[in-house]
């Protein structure tokens, strides 16, 4: 077994996921939490503010903002609105078709605001 030191992040994740079934089940099931939390986090940065103020803004705990931005679980979707209004944001949610229509450049997206 090689040592992790040197490899990036990337690099890390990729071994781990090759060598391991339940770390890609786990990677997967986790994967939008993870691209919220990275949002969160991002917009909570620019803003300056701590964890614990934007819970206050967002009427929650410290806590729920701790596993929000963790990424591993999923968030109510009241809470997701809460947090976002608290960060002058606004939540939209929306799909993404399966399969494009061949005569346009990427698949179809609707979204709304929430």
């Amino acid at each position: 077994m090689s040592s992790s030191i040197g490899q990036s992040v990337t690099q890390g994740a990729t071994k781990r996921a090759a060598a391991s079934r339940a770390y890609r089940q786990e990677r997967d099931r986790t994967r939008s939490w993870a691209r919220i939390a990275k949002l969160v986090i991002q917009r909570r940065t620019v803003l300056g503010i701590t964890q614990q103020q934007l819970a206050d803004r967002a009427g929650t705990s410290h806590s729920a903002i701790s596993r929000l931005e963790a990424g591993r679980q999923a968030t109510h979707l009241d809470t997701l609105h809460r947090v976002f209004d608290a960060l002058g944001a606004t939540l939209l949610l929306g799909y993404e078709e399966h399969e494009k229509d061949p005569a346009e450049k990427e698949p179809r997206r609707e979204l709304v605001a929430i």
